[in-house]
């Protein structure tokens, strides 16, 4: 096509050997010369003697595995869109079911207003869509290597084409074309900047850090027995304490999102030492690294996939959390509802400060309910209210627009990102172990 002395039956010849490469010959060569590239040339040559002058023709070991690197990113993150998707569409599922179940908030990790057990799950959604999003922004930006030579000037090929730099050009789009990019890096060492690793583990990380403060979540509301991953019928939750439930699915995704959130590092301190147009102490650091983020974020969203499709929610338990709270969130309403009836300020601050005091010795001090409801039917300075009490109490009204947040958040930000994984999103997930 490009006017280089190729033959089809070269070209042929290669096409008919692509899938019956001779591994135990290519781990002899690598054994031999200590290049692995060269090892599997030999190999493919052995296989193709009419094509063997023509194999890696102008190329650098770094044509091989720079190119096939961007490739294994590229249709990894092709695999782990559409899990994030689905894990996105469950929880969107779980959110919208409960919008308008109240529960206790928690602010470092102490009862605060309330909100909604839907609400709280877009929190959880919230970041994932940013991680979907970062994702998708990763797999658009990313570009082929192409054709670039030994030190990324493209002598090589310009020699091999007489100085003719159009052709050159030519043969970068094409092989890119033909790999399924639409456009190479116009600029490279040796290699493609290693810092297209960084970007690409810094959003498998930060996916890590999402995972893990939503199942570290879950693993607390577990302990509280508001919510419960998936228990199956004969699993055992402990050698010694058979009564124990516990959130192992969520805890093993804990661990390896803490894995996951620490190999930013390497690709961070790869690019870092790079002299010049490359150095080879990238190489094994790289073969470990990458491979293990895109592995360790396919389990993870696997396993949290699995996760959010058995959701157990405990309404009563949570109701009686919030009973156990709830009537000191709402002085701030009774105080308002007595002066709306004629009463002072001031005067039933003061009285309600005592009752509540009252109450909160008998919770810590007797180990009993809060009785502050109690205390204060039975006091005559509010009989005023006493028939108000009841919707007082009403713990939807204490949750604010978390309900309409859930609905307007799910419809303008939620929905429309899942819009292209519409076909992948009947597949569920069972867990082996």
């Amino acid at each position: 096509m490009l006017g280089l002395p190729i033959t089809d039956e070269q070209i042929q010849e290669m096409v008919n050997h692509l899938d019956d490469i001779d591994f135990k010959m290519a781990a002899e060569e690598e054994k031999k010369l200590r290049h692995d590239v060269m090892a599997h040339v030999h190999t493919f040559a052995h296989r193709c003697p009419r094509a063997a002058s023509i194999i890696h023709l102008g190329a650098t070991s770094c044509y091989v595995g720079d190119n096939t690197d961007l490739i294994v990113l590229r249709d990894g993150i092709d695999i782990l869109l559409p899990k994030l998707a689905r894990v996105i569409s469950r929880l969107a599922n779980f959110a919208e079911q409960y919008a308008n179940l109240p529960t206790l908030g928690f602010t470092h990790y102490q009862p605060a207003q309330l909100t909604t057990v839907g609400k709280r799950c877009c929190l959880w959604l919230q970041d994932l869509c940013m991680d979907l999003q970062n994702l998708e922004h990763a797999r658009t930006k990313l570009r082929f290597r192409g054709v670039k030579g030994t030190t990324g000037t493209q002598a090589s090929f310009l020699q091999l084409f007489e100085g003719d730099h159009n052709k050159v050009e030519e043969l970068d789009r094409l092989v890119t074309e033909m790999a399924g990019f639409k456009s190479a890096y116009l600029v490279t060492g040796q290699t493609y900047s290693r810092k297209v690793d960084i970007d690409t583990l810094a959003v498998l990380s930060s996916l890590g850090a999402t995972v893990h403060k939503i199942c570290m979540d879950i693993r607390l509301l577990a302990n509280l027995k508001e919510i419960e991953e998936p228990f199956e019928k004969d699993q055992i939750g402990s050698s010694a304490m058979p009564y124990k439930r516990n959130p192992m699915r969520s805890e093993r995704c804990c661990s390896l999102a803490r894995h996951l959130m620490t190999l930013i590092m390497d690709p961070l301190q790869t690019a870092a030492v790079q002299w010049f147009e490359r150095t080879l102490d990238d190489s094994a650091n790289r073969r470990i690294c990458l491979a293990e983020a895109f592995l360790t974020a396919d389990i993870v969203l696997s396993t949290l996939q699995n996760i959010s499709e058995g959701l157990v929610v405990y309404p009563k338990v949570i109701e009686r959390h919030i009973r156990q709270e709830l009537p000191f969130m709402a002085t701030e309403n009774f105080i308002m509802a007595m002066v709306k009836a004629g009463g002072n300020r001031q005067d039933c601050h003061e009285k309600i400060r005592v009752l509540s005091q009252q109450a909160a010795a008998v919770v810590k001090q007797e180990g009993g309910d809060n009785d502050l409801i109690t205390r204060i039917r039975a006091d005559p300075y509010f009989s005023p209210i006493q028939e108000q009490l009841e919707n007082l109490l009403d713990p939807s009204s204490f949750t604010g627009r978390a309900p309409q947040q859930v609905v307007k958040f799910l419809k303008e930000e939620v929905y429309p990102l899942l819009t292209p994984y519409e076909n992948q999103m009947d597949i569920k997930i069972e867990l082996e172990l």
